[in-house]
């Protein structure tokens, strides 16, 4: 795993290995029907192969006060489903995984994050009655990470769930509430809580190899060449989407809570950036940001998410930049 951070910095010199290949991709994913997409196969870049970014299949955990490892301010993804402990996925293992599959509260559950859109989100693996397992294919499109499931080998786009390229083409994962926040916030609201343990193998945990990539003015070149966001919003800002809403980070940061169009987004201060400095903890405070109904004050599905992976994907969704 240590090689994969090299390649990651490798990449990021010299560019992507490859396009889009879907020749070479019958071979590799022998099980996708690649006559079956929603989407232009043009648009997909070959970083890597299949599965060399691992993702987790058998998730273990610690009780939170056996965990003396991650420093408080590093960002968690938490998952909270009745009937189960609350649980902490630390961005610090998810950045060499991005994908973890497990069972929570009777839920087979994907945790995903790419890094590159800083899209966290955990989706229900249940699709027409049938178990998916979720692995890394290799490639992005507007750089954002292309899941497969095993059993299909159907091409997944993790911003927004849908299935893009296969027999699942056209069908939608069930995201569920999950929020990123501090170490420190969880473990503190969660006494009883469990986190992920580290997973058994030799990778940097803690490092981002990225270092530096929410403060460029454009996404690397390499795996995003769409257009910037409007009203000047720069790309590598943070909003917050919910459906087909985005409100931007500075907005929140200055007036929250903000209730409108039937929410309600908190912001509280003390959660590090994982993609600006090279160690995690060491990243700028972006906070912690929370969305609940407004009418019945449960947590929603939402996304933290870079403002030109929202425009990638939601061209004409709605800009939340005042009351």
């Amino acid at each position: 795993m240590h090689r994969l951070f090299l390649l990651i910095s490798a990449i990021l010199l010299i560019g992507p290995t490859a396009q889009a290949e879907p020749n070479f991709w019958r071979y590799e994913f022998p099980k996708n029907d690649f006559s079956n997409s929603t989407i232009d196969l043009l648009e997909i870049t070959t970083v890597i192969s299949r599965d060399q970014i691992s993702a987790v299949h058998d998730v273990e955990y610690l009780a939170v006060g056996k965990e003396t490892t991650i420093p408080d301010r590093e960002p968690v993804l938490t998952v909270e489903i009745p009937g189960a402990a609350p649980r902490a996925f630390p961005i610090r293992y998810l950045m060499f995984h991005e994908i973890a599959n497990d069972t929570v509260g009777g839920v087979p559950i994907a945790v995903t994050y790419c890094p590159l859109c800083n899209t966290g989100m955990v989706f229900d693996r249940r699709v027409d009655g049938q178990t998916l397992s979720f692995g890394v294919s290799g490639k992005l499109r507007h750089s954002n990470l292309i899941m497969y499931d095993l059993e299909t080998e159907t091409f997944w786009q993790q911003a927004v769930g849908d299935g893009v390229v296969g027999q699942f083409a056209g069908k939608k994962l069930t995201q569920l509430p999950a929020w990123m926040e501090s170490w420190a916030e969880f473990k503190d609201r969660n006494p009883d809580g469990m986190v992920m343990r580290a997973p058994t193998r030799a990778a940097p945990y803690g490092q981002n190899p990225y270092g530096g990539y929410d403060s460029l003015d454009r996404p690397y070149a390499q795996f995003y060449n769409g257009e910037d966001p409007p009203y000047d919003i720069p790309a590598l800002m943070r909003v917050v989407r919910v459906g087909d809403r985005a409100w931007t980070l500075d907005r929140l940061q200055k007036e929250a809570p903000v209730k409108e169009a039937g929410v309600i987004i908190s912001w509280a201060d003390g959660q590090a950036s994982a993609m600006d400095t090279r160690r995690i903890a060491d990243g700028r405070n972006v906070g912690t940001i929370r969305v609940k109904d407004a009418a019945s004050g449960k947590d929603l599905p939402h996304d933290v998410m870079f403002a030109f992976a929202f425009h990638a994907f939601w061209p004409d969704g709605t800009w939340m930049l005042s009351e």
